[in-house]
């Protein structure tokens, strides 16, 4: 059976663009065309090209990394493996390979996330490629490939499918944003403590920790901003 094409609600592939959070063109497949990819073709291009792309609607995205940014993911999945054991196994710790069917049409591939037993059939990791399933902890660590409105609307459907806690991670400024909700940010830096809060009892970990061997911060690079242009809330 052919692949029926979704109509598009835009014109050109400016405003595709800005569809997807104004993120660079190079990023965008064009097989299938947009409009057209599914989720087989998620796994389709990791396959064939060993390329992590995420599905945004019926589009194929390529995700931004960066070996800055793969290098402060395993620190994060270190620190998540080590409470996690520690705490009595209570779920299921996930890197670049863990590929969520979040909605209908948006597959995403969080750098870390972790994933309590009690949301996964029988306590067992998922067999199926992508499965239809949301995170409990969700952690993106940004690239410059990466836009404030394409992370500002990832945000936007982590909580839609239920996630509860998202980090933002942004290795340029040496900061973190903790997310509780869209409009519920702590954005913490080097002098400060990240800690898990209900999805992660008695995790923590000193910011600095994370960014450790990375070059000094860029003062002019910025995380994204929460949603409704809130200010963050500043750690006591």
């Amino acid at each position: 059976m052919g692949t029926r094409a979704t109509k598009l609600e835009f014109e050109t592939a400016h405003d595709l663009l800005v569809s997807l959070g104004n993120i660079p063109p190079w990023r965008v497949w064009m097989h299938p065309a947009p409009g057209t990819a599914r989720v087989r073709d998620v796994t389709r291009v990791l396959d064939r090209y060993n390329l992590q792309v995420e599905l945004v609607d019926r589009v194929l995205v390529e995700k931004a990394i960066s070996i800055q940014g793969g290098f402060v993911a395993m620190k994060v999945a270190f620190l998540l493996y080590n409470w996690n054991d520690r705490a009595g196994d209570r779920g299921m710790i996930t890197g670049a390979g863990g590929t969520f069917r979040l909605l209908k049409q948006v597959v995403r591939i969080p750098s870390v996330a972790f994933t309590n037993w009690d949301r996964l059939p029988g306590r067992h990791v998922p067999s199926e490629p992508v499965p239809d399933l949301a995170p409990d902890l969700a952690v993106e660590v940004l690239s410059e490939g990466n836009t404030r409105a394409e992370m500002e609307r990832k945000l936007k459907e982590y909580f839609l499918s239920e996630v509860q806690l998202v980090w933002y991670i942004d290795p340029r400024t040496r900061t973190v944003r903790a997310y509780t909700s869209p409009d519920d940010v702590t954005e913490l830096g080097e002098a400060d403590t990240l800690d898990g809060g209900a999805v992660l009892p008695v995790f923590s970990a000193p910011v600095v920790r994370l960014f450790d061997h990375l070059a000094p911060a860029a003062k002019s690079a910025k995380p994204p901003k929460a949603s409704g242009g809130k200010k963050p809330k500043k750690q006591k």
